[in-house]
């Protein structure tokens, strides 16, 4: 897989943005050691979490028909974040990209 396929993933999930925030904020702060993340600042739509050499990842949501739609961007903890998104309930089967799957995906 390309770097540029792992440094920004999307997802669709039935829950709502503020719940994917609040889970986002719980999942990042538990990781252990060289993986955890503390949030750095966050509105109604995004949080922003540096990690271990200060690295960032920023979590983002957008209300999408009956779910919403969570992307996220990193450089070095692209694993996290499919990680993290495996845990999210997906919307529908025909909606939810899988966890791991790149935003464009089929884009080439």
């Amino acid at each position: 897989m390309r770097q540029i396929d792992r440094t920004m993933q999307e997802f669709t999930t039935s829950l709502s943005p503020a719940e994917v925030l609040a889970q986002a904020k719980v999942f990042f702060a538990r990781r252990m050691g060289i993986y955890a993340a503390f949030l750095e600042r966050e509105s109604p739509t995004h949080a922003v979490f540096r990690g271990q050499g200060g690295e960032e990842v920023i979590i983002g949501v957008l209300p999408a028909g009956t779910g919403t739609r969570v992307t996220g961007s990193t450089y070095l903890f692209d694993m996290q974040v499919a990680r993290f998104f495996s845990t999210l309930p997906a919307a529908s089967p025909s909606e939810a990209q899988s966890p791991a799957a790149p935003a464009a995906a089929g884009a080439a």
